[in-house]
């Protein structure tokens, strides 16, 4: 696959336009949300990112209908009846792939224990929904997980932790929150909870002219989408082989 980076520049873009343009929004409105809790509500943030991932699957072979978003994009749990996904891939009946695209811009503490709670449930869920036969299908979903972090003073300083009865992993000790997010990433693919993650970072002002970092080139977007779209593939492949078989 050729380098794609000039196009998440355009997505990290269009993240921070959409985040500047929303609160501008907010503002004029009768809504008393202010500050950054202004900007999340308008949603779409994440769009850039999303429709680069659907254009490539397209591109793989995929019917473009059978990528969903939002609230077409819900699938069963195990241990809660239904989850949305930001995308779900729904291709010959089978749950190809389930993804999710999350930022933090701003509480960072509060905001990273929150995207680590959600990214380990959601994920087993889906894990435990496909093991125990509610998603009944030859083999699992993929699963991605992507996380942009706003590159500030907060983010990127030292966090000091509690440790008032047992140490913490060493890992986190002086780690920034930017730091910690990468561990996250890193550890949700070692511990075989997702099958890829992308971690990208972006200041604001360098932001708004698509500028970013990936801080681990193990986690860059490009790996992420090489291996969705490898399992794709592989998946379309299999499916054509038993349709000629058939034949």
């Amino acid at each position: 696959m050729v380098d794609i980076r000039n196009e998440v520049s355009d997505a990290v873009e269009w993240y921070w336009e959409t985040l500047s343009d929303q609160e501008d929004d907010q503002k004029d409105s009768e809504n008393t949300a202010r500050g950054r809790r202004a900007q999340v509500l308008g949603g779409a943030q994440m769009d850039g990112f999303a429709g680069l991932i659907e254009d490539a699957l397209v591109e793989a072979g995929l019917p473009r209908e059978d990528i969903c978003h939002d609230h077409d994009a819900t699938l069963p749990g195990y241990f809660r009846a239904t989850k949305r996904w930001d995308i779900a891939v729904v291709y010959d009946g089978k749950v190809l792939a389930a993804i999710e695209l999350k930022s933090i811009a701003s509480s960072f503490g509060n905001n990273l224990n929150n995207r680590v709670e959600e990214a380990i449930g959601n994920n087993i869920d889906v894990h435990m929904a496909y093991e125990n036969g509610v998603i009944e299908q030859p083999k699992p979903p993929w699963i991605g997980y992507l996380i942009l972090m706003a590159d500030t003073e907060d983010s990127s300083s030292s966090v000091r932790v509690h440790e008032p009865n047992i140490n913490v992993d060493d890992d986190y000790r002086d780690a920034s929150y930017i730091d910690r997010a990468r561990l996250l990433c890193e550890r949700l693919v070692r511990q075989d909870v997702v099958n890829a993650t992308a971690f990208l970072t972006s200041g604001e002002d360098e932001g708004i002219d698509g500028g970013f970092e990936e801080p681990n080139p193990d986690l860059s977007f490009q790996q992420f989408l090489d291996d969705l779209v490898a399992h794709v593939e592989m998946q379309i492949d299999n499916r054509q082989t038993k349709l000629n078989v058939n034949d």
